[in-house]
């Protein structure tokens, strides 16, 4: 029987995992220094088995950044090469974020991986390099590249044909986060400074520690305010009382 192309991946996360096996394959495969980065085997490393050791073993959160501030100025001063030697480190998170979107929009499939990998790559691009949890934001970058796509196919998404076009009370939780802590704040369920902070660290790429800086507290005190907070957001949806007309303020809790 004929062999056929048609069940090839064609995706863009795909594509970058086959152009990263043609890069890390004998006999000369791309690889990383890992001597200069404490944590790291002291040797020098192919790529891909540096993937592996990224994933399996765990580095610890100050290797991990090391390891990508490395890589990032790799594919920043070295050339396309490292470009796609990075993608293809970062991929098993890439891929992770993609089947998770995907999984309930499997014909958008194609236009998830294109906009993760797109956000990605404009990630470690620009990324302040000099702050903490690289990684991390390297990584949440991505994700919101995928959230943006989902969110688009539901502003546009036509109604099936056999539901009525009049008015529908929306499932929880009643649209975009931010809209949902905005309606939190307004009903005074939460202050404005709260929802800012949970928006802007949940779904923004700022730090909490960061924040805590600028505001002069600690970070504990930054995450125990967000976390009372989240937890009157998500009460409130539990008990429907977002979904209706805003209602009288109230005040929030003060901090112990």
């Amino acid at each position: 029987m004929p062999t056929t192309t048609s069940s090839f991946p064609t995706g863009a996360l795909a594509q970058a995992e086959k152009a990263f096996e043609l890069l890390t394959c004998e006999p000369a495969p791309l690889s990383f220094d890992a001597r200069p980065v404490p944590g790291l085997p002291d040797k020098t490393m192919p790529l891909d088995a540096l993937r592996t050791m990224m994933l399996f073993e765990k580095p610890d959160s100050d290797t991990i950044d090391a390891t990508w501030r490395q890589l990032a100025l790799h594919a920043r001063e070295w050339g396309p090469a490292w470009v796609v030697g990075a993608i293809g480190v970062a991929l098993p998170a890439l891929t992770h974020f993609a089947a998770g979107f995907s999984r309930s929009y499997p014909r958008h499939a194609e236009d998830i991986d294109s906009e993760i990998l797109a956000a990605f790559l404009h990630a470690l691009r620009t990324a302040d390099l000099d702050r903490p949890r690289l990684w991390y934001r390297l990584t949440w970058a991505a994700w919101r590249g995928g959230e943006a796509v989902i969110k688009k196919i539901r502003d546009t998404e036509e109604l099936p044909l056999d539901l009525s076009s009049g008015s529908r009370t929306p499932k929880m939780p009643y649209g975009h986060p931010d809209l949902l802590l905005g309606r939190a704040a307004a009903a005074g369920l939460i202050s404005p400074e709260s929802a800012e902070l949970i928006s802007a660290t949940r779904f923004g790429d700022a730090l909490i520690e960061a924040l805590a800086a600028e505001q002069g507290v600690t970070a504990s005190v930054l995450r125990m305010r967000r976390r009372r907070a989240e937890r009157a957001v998500a009460a409130a949806v539990a008990r429907g009382d977002l979904s209706g007309p805003v209602r009288t303020r109230l005040r929030e809790p003060a901090l112990a």
